[in-house]
């Protein structure tokens, strides 16, 4: 995988077929357009490559209502490569970028800098000045510069568009299952484990308390997961929330116990999955009634990944 910043590289390869767009997430649609782009790189002989911004545009242009996203930049670029996608240029989104011409772009970068063969654009994606770049203009420009372009369809669940936006509002309402759907992939995050108050400890579960890099977390309550460690996806239980339970609590925290495991976790960075919601969280009467609740919420887990189908995906979630 090659990693741009900018188009003025000369080490940049090419020729190329490639994509453009924010790709947060990287959903079944975006997944449908990498793998687009890297079956016909392959078939043309050129160099499988993503365009992408940072930051949001939306950030830059309308802040107030720019999206969290559901993937960190160095999340997003190592999916690409898993997917094929053997170069990411990354274009710094600034007011004064926004205000470049569509045609320009595509002049200056698209043809003269990445010498592309096919563009592919993803579903009412649209770039440059006022979003003058759209599926029209692509490839009403593209005879003329020297290359074919083409729109690929968008992916539906239940009949439904599949989105980042949509992506998000499924994990808000906790819905992992139906995330995970329409990523192709359990919905995960990463941070480093970082001291918690070893309350889960002293009640015979201990916990990473992780520090998560992604900004979208799933809704509170309590989950199944998959944490890898070592390189291995370990089976666990995650919990998220305020611990109403215990007074003083008003932060968010996302605590993870991995089933049948034992070790010190403390300053190590690790990655969570989201496979089923089990319960929202909840305020016990009692330490022990928590107790209890935990012993139960950790015996369904157990349960959950007896099925053949989760024993099957747990070695690659």
């Amino acid at each position: 995988m090659r990693l741009f910043h900018g188009t003025d590289n000369a080490e940049i390869a090419r020729p190329t077929v490639l994509t453009l767009g924010v790709f947060d997430g990287l959903h079944l649609g975006h997944q449908l357009i990498m793998r687009m782009v890297v079956a016909r790189a392959r078939a043309v002989g050129a160099v499988p490559t993503v365009i992408t911004f940072d930051p949001h545009p939306r950030a830059v242009l309308h802040p107030q209502s720019a999206p969290p996203l559901l993937q960190t930049f160095d999340q997003k670029v190592e999916a690409c490569g898993v997917l094929g996608i053997e170069q990411v240029i990354v274009v710094r989104f600034t007011p004064e970028f926004a205000n470049v011409r569509a045609q320009e772009f595509l002049r200056d970068v698209v043809r003269d800098r990445l010498q592309a063969r096919e563009v592919y654009l993803g579903h009412g994606f649209a770039f440059g000045r006022r979003r003058e770049g759209n599926i029209e203009l692509l490839k009403a420009e593209s005879g003329r510069l020297g290359f074919h372009a083409e729109e690929v369809p968008e992916v539906r669940l239940r009949g439904q568009r599949i989105s980042s936006s949509r992506v998000r509002e499924m994990l808000a309402a906790g819905r992992v299952n139906l995330a995970r759907r329409m990523l192709g992939r359990p919905y995960g995050v990463e941070g480093r484990v970082v001291e918690g108050d070893r309350r889960g400890r002293q009640l015979g579960f201990p916990t990473a308390n992780l520090h998560p890099q992604n900004r979208v977390i799933p809704r509170h309550g309590v989950y199944v997961t998959a944490t890898l460690i070592e390189g291995i996806w370990r089976r666990s239980v995650t919990n998220i929330g305020t611990r109403p339970t215990f007074a003083g609590h008003s932060e968010p925290a996302v605590e993870t116990h991995v089933l049948d495991w034992s070790g010190d976790l403390y300053g190590d960075v690790v990655r969570v999955r989201f496979l089923h919601r089990l319960r929202a969280e909840k305020k016990f009467s009692s330490v022990d009634e928590l107790r209890r609740q935990i012993t139960h919420d950790a015996a369904r887990a157990v349960r959950y990944f007896t099925h053949a189908g989760v024993r099957r995906s747990l070695s690659v979630v």
